[in-house]
């Protein structure tokens, strides 16, 4: 008789955490080949380069992969908070209007500064980052002001349509008057992982860890919400506090993600439900699970968008936008196949 298998081996969060973390591992060691050099070259480099190869390896292509993963990690995370929060498995993390705030933030900055695309990796660090976290949050505080709280799923949805796209004709209209400054806002709005460096990457480690310890703690108010609102009250749950703390989770999710790394599809929207094709969770293994697959899906992301115009590049969100939307129309072509 064979041994019974570890209960473990058979926990498919703990499948999940395995394979995703073999995959991250091996698609860091890739993107160190991968970039405007050929790979024999990067593999030179990686034996015996000089201090310029080295740079490039260690100070360029290493912290943008851990910070691209960082970044899918947090629209994930975020992305589950969402659509357990709303019990709307469409739900994303743009839901409330963060993106849009955040579009405005920075082309305000831009504006003013009348920058360009070649100065946005000291522009970013300096003030583009900072300009789209307040405006991700300052968008998210909007959208309570016009639901008058956060009681009603309803109202907050309603509103966050409403500021999402008053804030959109907003930004759009002042970039007509700016030129310059609508040519570099091209680069926030499609998402590129090409200005992270170890500051920027360190940013989002911190605000991963700060969102995701909170969140698992207060998983099982999500797996009450999903039984009803009715049942979360008669479970003893403060529905009022407990959505203003999802809701602050979200804001600073989305607002550090975006701020980095500009407006990135899909990846929130796309990972829980990958996760939760395999199995059914509970909403706390579904929260680590999720965010380690939007890891691994914004890294493959950012290493195709190196690949696949070589030596040019492709934005990062046009990449996701892509394969999001192309594994969301096969779901839905199976879905109405097998009903």
């Amino acid at each position: 008789m064979t041994a019974a298998a570890p209960a473990f081996s058979r926990d498919p969060a703990w499948r999940w955490t395995l394979g995703c973390l073999l995959l991250s591992a091996a698609l860091a060691v890739a993107s160190l080949f991968i970039g405007t050099s050929d790979i024999a070259q990067s593999w030179q480099w990686l034996r015996h380069g000089d201090a310029a190869s080295q740079l490039v390896l260690w100070d360029i292509r290493l912290p943008r992969t851990l910070g691209a993963w960082c970044t899918g990690a947090l629209l994930a995370l975020a992305g589950t908070i969402a659509q357990g929060l709303f019990r709307n498995p469409l739900a994303d993390p743009y839901l409330l209007g963060s993106a849009s705030g955040a579009a405005l933030g920075v082309a305000g900055v831009l504006i003013a500064t009348q920058s360009a695309v070649s100065a946005l990796a000291w522009v970013g660090l300096l003030g583009l980052t900072g300009a789209a976290f307040v405006g991700a949050c300052g968008a998210i505080a909007l959208t309570l002001a016009l639901a008058r709280g956060a009681l009603q799923t309803s109202n907050l949805l309603l509103a966050g349509v409403i500021v999402a796209f008053v804030l959109g004709a907003v930004t759009s209209l002042a970039l007509l008057a700016s030129p310059e400054a609508w040519r570099a806002m091209q680069v926030f709005l499609l998402g590129s992982t090409g200005f992270l460096g170890w500051s920027s990457t360190a940013v989002l480690a911190l605000a991963l860890a700060g969102c995701t310890l909170p969140a698992l703690a207060l998983a099982r108010g999500l797996d009450a919400l999903t039984l009803g609102e009715d049942t979360a009250v008669s479970l003893g749950l403060s529905l009022r506090h407990l959505r203003l703390a999802y809701l602050g989770l979200l804001s600073l999710a989305t607002g550090a993600a975006v701020a980095q790394v500009g407006v990135v599809s899909f990846v929130g929207l796309v990972a829980p439900h990958l996760v939760r094709q395999t199995a059914a969770m509970d909403h706390r293994r579904l929260l680590w699970c999720a965010l380690l697959c939007g890891g691994v899906l914004l890294q493959a992301a950012d290493l195709l968008s190196r690949w696949l115009v070589r030596p040019a590049e492709l934005p990062v969100g046009a990449i996701t936008a892509c394969l999001g939307g192309a594994y969301l129309l096969v779901l839905i072509w199976h879905r109405s196949h097998h009903e």
